[in-house]
């Protein structure tokens, strides 16, 4: 996935570190776009209108992700895998330059989750129409799910998770205390320092400071609005998401970036989510995340 990973657990068992590593590699074999062999490569090559058969992870991670971005009106979108390279922010190299107004018009005329029909009791799905797929939004959260998930099959019930900074926590550490963890702040910004204590719970943040290019003296951020498609101009910095899924808090911390600060946080009170959000505008935070803060 580009990035690194780290465990802390309480009486870990033998190998767990391999045991880390095959199940980060199985995601990565799965989806990973840069990967030509992978699952998500392989549905992006398949003719439009055949059914693809697909591993039982990937199906659970599409239908996470065609359901939020069905509830955020289309501001979270795995299909946009065009619109991603278009900017030089998928595998395909960039040009360290914007893409024309034909070729967004063009990307954005090939993307869009409703173009993709899942089956999920077959365990496949297909593409209506031309698109492609892209988990770069949540599989990282699903990586870190996973890895809790076997950790707690394993026995063990105290740990954090961290996958490229999303993490996930569950128990205590030997001390008693709960797993603090300090949320990422944007950079050249005033807004305090905020402290989490993952307890059973996992945190995601996106932000516009993560990758970005400049080029003419503007800076283009790799959050791409999936309905304009080009990268967001909406003066937000980060948005942070406390969920029991990591997966869905990846997720939603797109999708609210992509809706902005007013639209973003509405909609986060209208789904009970636990968000915070950091914009030119100032600092926000949903009731949910202001709960969990008392």
């Amino acid at each position: 996935m580009g990035t690194s990973w780290s465990v802390r657990a309480v009486s870990p068992p033998p190998g767990l570190a391999a045991a880390v590593q095959r199940i980060l590699d199985a995601v990565v074999a799965e989806m990973s776009p840069w990967e030509p062999g992978s699952d998500i490569s392989r549905f992006n090559r398949s003719p439009v209108g055949a059914w693809q058969s697909l591993p039982p992870a990937f199906v659970t991670v599409l239908q996470a992700a065609l359901a939020v971005a069905a509830r955020s009106g289309g501001a979270f979108d795995p299909a946009i895998g065009a619109l991603v390279d278009q900017w030089g922010f998928g595998p395909k190299p960039g040009s360290g330059a914007p893409p024309d107004d034909a070729a967004i018009a063009a990307a954005l005329a090939d993307a869009g989750h409703a173009r993709i029909e899942l089956d999920a009791p077959c365990l496949r799905a297909r593409r209506t129409r031309p698109a492609e797929l892209d988990f770069s939004g949540i599989a990282k959260g699903y990586a870190v799910d996973r890895v809790a998930e076997h950790l707690l099959a394993q026995g063990v019930v105290h740990f954090l998770v961290e996958v490229g900074g999303e993490l996930r926590g569950a128990g205590v550490k030997p001390d008693g205390q709960p797993w603090w963890v300090d949320l990422e702040m944007p950079p050249d910004n005033d807004f305090a320092p905020t402290r989490v204590a993952l307890h059973d719970i996992a945190v995601a943040t996106s932000g516009d400071y993560r990758r970005w290019f400049a080029h003419g003296g503007q800076r283009y951020a790799h959050s791409i609005d999936p309905r304009t498609g080009r990268p967001l101009a909406n003066g937000v910095h980060s948005v942070t998401v406390l969920h029991p899924q990591c997966m869905l808090a990846d997720a939603w911390a797109t999708a609210l970036t992509v809706l902005g600060p007013a639209e973003g946080l509405a909609l986060a009170e209208a789904e009970g989510l636990a968000v915070l959000i950091q914009s030119d505008a100032g600092e926000a935070m949903s009731a949910g995340f202001w709960a969990m803060m008392e």
